[in-house]
């Protein structure tokens, strides 16, 4: 039907401009790539509510890191932009003439961001308050979350692994993607012959070290494996390392993010003339203590600014991080039980669908959480307007943007096409699950677009999900360089590892 007081011929080309818009997107959809595949990808204009193209809209798919849309959106509307997340450490009584405090609490409230930077700033106010001896014990305490560490259906196997850290009130990141829970674990090789040489980072004097890597002739094959077996608090280090090779680095997870915290924490009391005479441990500030001494305390950058590293880089750790956080704020309760609950609770109130929606995790990691692209896509529908637009709109990552904080995952890919800095949106991969959905702004309006697809048997479709936003920012009338073929976007790389599976796509 012709809209009331529109050109016939006009509305014949707006239709003609659909119809080769929804060939070309079948088109892209017959790649090889996805042969026994479930792709549910649905483009819509949001000014109008025109769906544009739809295939398997409805199917309930395995989101990856899709999930960090929901999660992020819910964080904003439940906490909000500005929501910044403390530290303490906290003592019963202020220090005697003496410098001394009984026993000392760093307190944890949830920030993803805490670095060993901020203990040692807060450490040095403990000094400054005072403080000479702690005479007793130094406490972390994480009681802010509950206790569980993992999301249950997460695999066992993946828990050596960054994208699988455990997940507490109270952990240090590590450098400037804020990688919670983790150490840096460096090797380096020695004489031929000779063990290679281990550093375990911020982890060396907290984490066991079992080094059996030794130093391979120059030349020789890298067989160096770096590992956590599940249960351990313990890094093993096993293979060959040439003699002439570089240093190898890598992330791995300790157990108990807390403890670590709470070891950082005493070598930076002791860095800053604070002895600590007693055992560093977990637990909680005592019921009993009717008005604790707060000596230091921290703040972290507001969640406009968290929500970067989070988004950009698909931090699965802040995912569960803010997740139990909205649980404290709704239900008192820092659980995976009522952070979901509050999730979906404000995702119905900015009036999403969540009838089709499984939430198991806020990262995207469990293979328990479903979606549909049509739920995603009504979300990003909804987010026009809110009060927290800009900021969600400048945490997704950036076609081909190669400033990584600009990027992201999507820093290598759609470059040279009409995509590059147009399209803004969320990755998502593990093994047979890739997605990417989010939004095309353009001289001729902006569309949202969900792309879900599962059970592929090779890498990830990439090239597949490119072609088609590539197509989309040219609908929206951004030009393609001369030569480029509109149906097919260059992949120089898939941006930041977000695996479930390590080096699985």
């Amino acid at each position: 039907m012709t809209p009331l007081g529109a050109s016939p011929a006009l509305a014949d080309t707006a239709d003609a401009r659909v119809a080769d818009l929804r060939d070309d997107i079948d088109a892209i959809l017959e790649d090889p790539a996805l042969e026994g595949a479930v792709s549910g990808v649905v483009v819509v204009d949001p000014a109008t509510g025109e769906e544009l193209y739809s295939r398997d809209g409805g199917e309930q798919l395995l989101p990856a890191s899709n999930m960090k849309l929901f999660t992020a959106a819910a964080a904003l509307e439940v906490l909000g932009a500005d929501h910044a997340f403390g530290t303490e450490v906290a003592a019963e009584d202020a220090p005697g003439r003496r410098g001394e405090v009984q026993d000392l609490y760093l307190v944890g409230r949830g920030d993803p961001t805490l670095s060993a930077e901020d203990l040692d700033a807060m450490a040095a106010e403990v000094a400054a308050s005072g403080v000479r001896t702690v005479k007793g014990d130094l406490y972390a305490d994480d009681t802010w979350f509950d206790s569980e560490r993992l999301v249950d259906d997460w695999w066992p196997e993946d828990e050596p692994y960054a994208y699988s850290a455990q997940i507490s009130a109270l952990t240090v990141a590590h450098g400037e993607r804020f990688d919670t829970g983790v150490t840096e674990v460096a090797v380096t090789p020695a004489a031929e012959g000779e063990p290679a040489v281990v550093d375990l980072g911020a982890a060396e004097g907290y984490a066991d070290l079992d080094n059996q890597a030794v130093t391979g002739a120059p030349g020789s094959a890298n067989s160096l494996v770096i590992d956590r077996p599940v249960g351990t608090n313990t890094i093993t280090v096993t293979g060959s390392l040439p003699a002439d090779a570089a240093r190898v680095t890598a992330l791995r997870t300790v157990d108990e993010p807390a403890a670590l915290a709470g070891h950082l924490f005493e070598e930076a009391l002791e860095n800053n003339g604070v002895t600590v005479k007693g055992d560093v441990g977990l637990g909680g500030v005592p019921a009993d203590w009717e008005a604790p001494e707060v000596l230091a305390d921290h703040t972290s950058a507001g969640l406009s600014e968290i929500l970067v590293p989070f988004m950009k880089f698909s931090n699965n750790a802040h995912g569960e991080m803010l997740v139990k956080s909205i649980g404290q704020e709704t239900s008192g309760a820092g659980t995976w039980d009522a952070g979901l609950a509050g999730v979906e609770d404000a995702l119905s109130g900015l009036g999403v669908d969540t009838s089709n929606l499984v939430l198991n995790d806020g990262s995207g990691l469990s293979r328990g959480s479903l979606v549909t692209a049509d739920t995603v896509v009504d979300l990003l529908g909804r987010t026009g307007g809110a009060s927290w637009e800009e900021p969600w709109s400048a945490s997704l990552p950036v076609a081909g943007e190669s400033d990584p904080f600009v990027g992201g995952t999507l820093a290598n890919r759609m470059r040279g096409t009409a995509a590059e800095g147009v399209v803004e949106a969320k990755t998502g991969t593990m093994s047979g699950v890739s997605a990417l959905s989010g939004y095309v702004p353009g001289p001729n309006g902006e569309l949202v677009f969900s792309i879900v697809n599962n059970g592929h048997s090779g890498p990830a479709p990439l090239a597949v999900q490119d072609a088609i936003a590539v197509r989309l920012a040219e609908y929206t009338g951004h030009q393609a360089p001369e030569g480029v073929s509109p149906l097919r976007a260059p992949v120089q790389g898939s941006g930041e590892l977000e695996c479930s599976w390590e080096q699985a796509c």
